[in-house]
């Protein structure tokens, strides 16, 4: 077994720093928990699962703390968690394997699973995050929303490599004054980012996601924007999610003519995935007046995809937009197919709506 230090920073991480280190405990994982001013029992709590204990004075610089804990770490393999993150997979075997089979001056890859509580985005969404690397090829650079990068070249452009790892993630989760307060902090910092760097997209981007999370749509739809005016590169995965959120956010905001003006000339550069054709689709739904039929053709083809795991499906969504595009058309027989075939993928608003439709006609004496 390649051994493996995992690295972590909190500060008053109280309601999540035991939920975070338990689960590592029955691995044989060194780790790491550097404090960045915790005045809570965090640092007490931490105690109970790991004596490797650091502090570190708070610059406002993630980069600066992440890389302290690298420091600390007495493995060159790191694997990288947040307090609200919770191990919930772990495949030793395969992660090794993994290791071994890609080079060096490759990053590995963890599976997300992000809870939150807007009510207009799914319960939940996947998505893939930068995590274990060597600590002589990589460290962290940015002040907040901090990437890996390599030591010598500074790129974040880098061969990625998936590894069995899988955690839940409640970083947005709370009152929506909490998460306010949460974004108004890390915006400040990333103001600051800009300040230093006023060509860089990601931090236009990450000032949009910070809107979006807290929805707030019209500052989401200014940030963004200014990120997609700036050179983007298209290998960085943060520039498709990115695509993803602008068109949800301009639709949010009325303004789904515009997006799709924006995006139909570079539709091939974004065309890659299902999620991105479900968003494009969704896109004709809410022209003034609707384009059902051109709406189809993007669910049709989001679902000649054969995703690779359960965090690239997003089939439940195409068929649920497709029922809805059917609804439009006057095809119920259609539409009430799709929903089903949606609801059985386990989408949130396809089971919501069946809810619902039984609620009615209970109500209405029908069953």
């Amino acid at each position: 077994m390649i051994p493996i230090s995992v690295c972590i920073i909190g500060k008053n991480e109280e309601k999540h720093i035991e939920k975070c280190l338990e689960p590592l405990t029955h691995y044989p994982l060194e780790i790491i928990y550097v404090d960045t001013g915790s005045t809570d029992a965090t640092k007490e709590l931490a105690s109970k699962y790991t004596d490797k204990i650091y502090d570190f004075e708070w610059i406002g610089d993630f980069s600066a703390a992440r890389n302290f804990s690298l420091s600390k770490a007495s493995h060159n393999y790191v694997l990288v968690l947040d307090c609200d993150e919770y191990l919930t997979s772990l495949d030793l075997d395969g992660l090794n394997e993994a290791i071994e089979t890609h080079p060096r001056g490759s990053v590995g890859q963890i599976l997300r699973k992000s809870f939150s509580d807007s009510q207009y985005r799914k319960e939940y969404s996947y998505d893939r995050v930068d995590r274990l690397f060597h600590k002589r090829n990589f460290h962290y650079i940015y002040l907040i929303h901090e990437q890996v990068a390599d030591i010598k070249t500074g790129y974040t452009d880098y061969e990625r490599y998936d590894i069995p790892v899988e955690v839940d993630h409640f970083g947005y989760v709370g009152t929506l004054d909490e998460k306010r307060r949460k974004a108004e902090r890390n915006n400040a910092l990333l103001f600051k980012e800009i300040e230093r760097k006023p060509e860089e997209p990601y931090f236009y981007f990450q000032i949009g996601q910070s809107y979006n999370l807290i929805e707030d749509y019209e500052n989401a739809y200014i940030y963004y924007k200014k990120a997609f005016e700036l050179p983007l590169l298209m290998e960085n995965e943060w520039v498709h999610v990115m695509a993803n959120n602008f068109i949800n956010v301009m639709v949010q905001t009325g303004r789904a003519a515009e997006a799709l003006e924006l995006y139909t000339p570079v539709y091939e550069d974004y065309a890659i995935n299902q999620q991105f054709l479900c968003s494009f689709g969704s896109l004709y739904l809410n022209q003034d007046p609707p384009q059902p039929l051109k709406a189809m053709m993007e669910f049709v083809k989001a679902l000649q995809y054969s995703p690779d795991s359960e965090a690239d499906d997003y089939s439940g969504m195409a068929f649920f937009s497709m029922s809805y595009a059917n609804e439009l058309l006057g095809n119920f027989t259609a539409s009430a197919s799709f929903l089903m075939k949606s609801a059985e993928k386990g989408y949130p608003l396809a089971l919501e709506k069946l809810e619902e439709m039984k609620k009615d006609m209970k109500e209405r004496g029908m069953i």
